[in-house]
């Protein structure tokens, strides 16, 4: 008969108090310090998106509207050279196409280098047709014109690839962000029961709030503004809540005012002018509103074409915003209301000085753009909006100021309406000129 067989019991590991709660608190330790690594490690991946866009995507994303800009400019000097012969444009175009380098360098710079080779090729084309018109030489300009409308294309053709290259990089950034979250989200939840005496309270409105800015990140990606993550104020989380919902509003802000912007001019529209206007009101500051009209504009345009009619308008942009940033400061604001007026809102005392430079300028830029015939003959041909043949005399500028003294004025309606009948005024006089209507009465 066989002996019986011992049985040893395993060996029951004991651990004092405070051996568990060093082992408890160790854990706690553990997976604190991993969420923390993995927080530091998402922020790091990041924060490399983050420098990878500033540094290669945004500036790429943003030259390609400014080379587009310059090839315009070269060919509108270009062709203005052709017909007029004059070294001026010549000198203008050589500027624009160093800008056009300079941005292309740009592009090199933000990796996009390999794409940039059927631009360049283009572009070397369209210089060596341009240097041989500014030589003297005969060019087939529709030929320089299908360069221009190549190069244009192929613009298009590296804008829409970085933006989608800066969209796969936002989603990859996004779902990076999602997984980091999630696998922090995991490890904190569990020191989270380790520790649940001490740190219930602070974890969870922690934790809670987290996912409600998550959320609100999510939703004003998305285009939703208004959206309020509801986080009570008192701690980091809720001031960042409240950081969250005033960062939503100037979004918003941004948005209407890009949407409202003019595409030509790129001066902001008639909801920024009205915003700006009652704001100055509200504050009740003395101010000059500056609304300038070309005259004769629409003859002119149905005499030389829209895309001249264009370049008139984009050019009275821009005299009006240089004279006005000359002379008004930068508290000065210039918007486009659309077709040929524009606004200036301005300290009362430097109205007459941006007037008066407003039309010097106007009237030495505007006669550039008539034939040397139609110079000669003081005007053109055309047909009024009665349908009538009559002669209209070289383009001018009317500008209607109105001097608002604190009170005076409780909207930017009334203020538009008042701007409105004094430029009828300044329209009846010949030339260009401009009215100022101080306290309602003309001077």
């Amino acid at each position: 008969m066989s002996e019986p067989t011992a049985v040893i019991s395993p060996r029951v590991v004991k651990f004092s108090l405070i051996k568990k709660l060093v082992i408890g608190y160790a854990a706690l330790a553990f997976f604190t310090t991993a969420a923390l690594l993995c927080s530091v490690g998402g922020i790091y991946y990041l924060n490399k998106t983050a420098r990878d866009i500033a540094n290669n995507h945004m500036p790429a994303i943003s030259a390609i509207p400014k080379l587009r800009n310059s090839l315009l400019a070269q060919e509108s000097y270009a062709g203005k050279y052709a017909i007029l012969k004059s070294n001026e444009f010549k000198e203008l175009f050589s500027q624009r196409e160093k800008e056009f380098l300079q941005m292309a360098a740009v592009l090199d710079r933000s990796g996009a280098a390999g794409t940039l080779t059927p631009l360049k090729g283009l572009y070397e084309e369209y210089r060596a047709a341009a240097a041989k018109l500014f030589a003297g030489g005969a060019v087939d300009t529709a030929r320089l014109r299908g360069t221009s409308l190549k190069i244009l294309d192929e613009l298009d053709r590296l804008y829409l690839e970085r933006q989608h290259d800066l969209q796969a990089t936002l989603e990859e950034a996004n779902r990076e962000e999602r997984s980091v979250v999630r696998l922090t989200f995991f490890l904190a939840l569990i020191g989270f029961i380790l520790a649940l005496v001490i740190a219930v309270f602070y974890t969870y409105r922690t934790f809670a709030g987290v996912r409600r800015l998550q959320r609100a990140t999510q939703r004003i990606a998305a285009g939703d503004f208004d959206y309020d993550p509801q986080i009570p104020p008192g701690d980091e989380i809720g001031d960042l809540a409240a950081d969250f919902v005033r960062m939503a509003a100037r979004l918003k802000d941004l948005e209407q005012i890009s949407l409202d912007a003019s595409p030509l001019t790129r001066l902001p529209g008639n909801i920024a002018i009205e915003r700006e206007i009652n704001r100055r009101l509200q504050e009740g500051n003395r101010f000059a509103l500056c609304y300038a009209d070309l005259d004769n504009f629409k003859s002119f345009t149905d005499h030389y074409g829209y895309i001249k009619g264009s370049e008139l308008i984009r050019l009275s942009g821009e005299i009006v915003y240089e004279v006005v940033n000359t002379h008004a400061g930068s508290d000065a604001f210039v918007g486009h209301v659309g077709g040929d007026d524009f606004v200036a809102v301005i300290a009362a005392d430097k109205a007459d000085a941006v007037c008066t430079a407003i039309l010097g300028r106007f009237d030495a830029e505007v006669v550039k753009h008539y034939t040397p015939e139609d110079l000669a003959r003081g005007g053109i041909e055309g047909t009024d909006r009665y349908g009538t043949e009559r002669f209209f005399p070289i383009m001018t500028i009317s500008i209607a100021v109105i001097i608002n003294e604190a009170g005076e004025f409780s909207t930017a309606v009334e203020i538009a309406k008042t701007a409105a009948e004094i430029k009828d005024f300044a329209k009846e006089k010949p030339g260009s000129n401009y009215l100022i209507n101080r306290r309602r009465k003309l001077r």
